[in-house]
């Protein structure tokens, strides 16, 4: 019997430089590890590797001046309302720089007590014992402030409403701040909007125009198209994206199926073996303490091959010792808990033996996982290599 299930190893690379052949680097670097490690390579692994890399690889940058260029393009306003971003000076701070650069006067509207991924203003104890609507209550700054105080962040030690509003100023663009939930509530400041929001994004733009809205643009539709020769990204624009330098954000990878498809060609002509291949970026988790969920990106993981693509078929084996099997023990419960698994239907939607089971998308799982493994800092494992993931407790080869 195998006593050993999933196997998860983060594989350390050299630095990854704009230009670098990714997928020999990638290769060898597991290839090095399969050597020092005892890999032995099967079908149905999984080789991941972080998007920063592969948009690194690929040049895929734009500069503070190309996102100014694009917002006054585009919206061709002095005066444009910055509605519901997140909370980060990685994220969005240097992408906040390029707006401000691009009109005039910024109507700040920050969603409270936290934004879309968990980042609290304050805590939000304080909205009741305040007596404070916040579906329905917009704040102006001053307001704001005599409810709520000046706090900072618990983890950066940050006040974002000064850190922003100071960020903007300096960009020489006028500002104001107001605090509500209600997309409709920036209307009454400009009917030009710029929606900052990842995940609640479509939404948002829907209520926005059914309002009266006279133009409505999102992040995605920023950057969707090479300026001044920049890095771009057709499908999510400017999500994704990250501070690379002072003046440079790092967009998320455009060529990440082309990239996936020739690494498990690559691979398979190496290994002989089918290795299934991942591009992954945040993963998507919600962390009790901070209460930041963790997906700042638009998606786990924007490439994959196909064999990763679907939710997990699995029974609970909880259930099935305590409810069909409860009478059974040692070897006989052994042998019908892995009969159950042998002959489980391909689809066990419904049924109460999954039940407690995680229906997500299997690059939501694995993504996550990969994330958690190469970590945010200095690992130095940018590339995750996972065996067994898709094993079951009937498999004993």
């Amino acid at each position: 019997m195998r006593t050993v299930g999933a196997v998860v190893r983060g594989i350390r690379t050299p630095i990854i430089r704009e230009g670098d052949d990714l997928i020999s680097v990638v290769k060898e670097s597991v290839l090095a590890a399969a050597q020092t490690e005892g890999i032995v390579f099967r079908d149905r692994d999984v080789l991941a590797v972080t998007e920063s890399v592969v948009a690194r690889s690929a040049g895929n940058y734009a500069t503070v001046q190309d996102i100014a260029e694009d917002v006054k393009a585009k919206f061709n306003a002095d005066h444009v309302g910055v509605i519901f971003p997140i909370l980060s000076r990685n994220r969005f701070a240097i992408v906040l720089r390029g707006i401000a650069l691009g009109v005039k006067k910024i109507t700040l509207m920050l969603s409270y007590p936290s934004d879309e991924v968990g980042n609290h203003l304050f805590d939000e104890e304080k909205l009741e014992s305040l007596d404070i609507n916040p579906y329905s209550y917009v704040f102006c700054e001053e307001g704001y402030r005599e409810a709520f105080g000046y706090e900072k962040h618990p983890f950066t030690g940050v006040d974002y409403v000064e850190y922003y509003k100071k960020l903007i100023l300096d960009c020489g663009c006028d500002v104001e701040v107001i605090f509500s939930n209600r997309a409709e509530a920036i209307l009454e400041k400009t009917k030009n909007v710029l929606c900052c929001d990842i995940h609640t994004r479509f939404r948002t733009k829907r209520r926005l125009i059914k309002a009266g809205a006279e133009k409505v643009l999102g992040l995605d539709d920023l950057l969707t198209a090479p300026v001044n020769g920049s890095g771009y990204n057709d499908k999510y624009g400017l999500l994704g994206s990250n501070k690379s330098t002072e003046d440079k954000v790092k967009l998320f990878p455009r060529n990440g199926q082309e990239f996936v498809d020739a690494l498990a060609a690559a691979m398979k002509e190496t290994t002989g073996k089918n290795i299934e291949c991942m591009v992954y970026g945040d993963g998507a988790f919600k962390d009790p303490v901070g209460k930041i969920w963790e997906l700042a990106d638009p998606v786990v993981s924007p490439a994959c091959t196909p064999g990763l693509i679907g939710t997990p078929n699995e029974l609970k084996i909880k259930y099935l010792a305590d409810n069909d099997y409860a009478a059974l023990s040692g070897e006989e419960l052994r042998s019908a808990v892995k009969d159950s698994i042998t002959h489980k239907d391909s689809d066990l939607k419904g049924s109460m033996a999954s039940q407690g089971t995680t229906p997500r998308q299997l690059t939501d799982l694995i993504g996550s996982l990969c994330d958690l493994t190469s970590g945010s800092g200095d690992k130095g494992t940018p590339v995750v290599y996972i065996q067994g993931y898709f094993d079951n407790y009937a498999q004993d080869e």
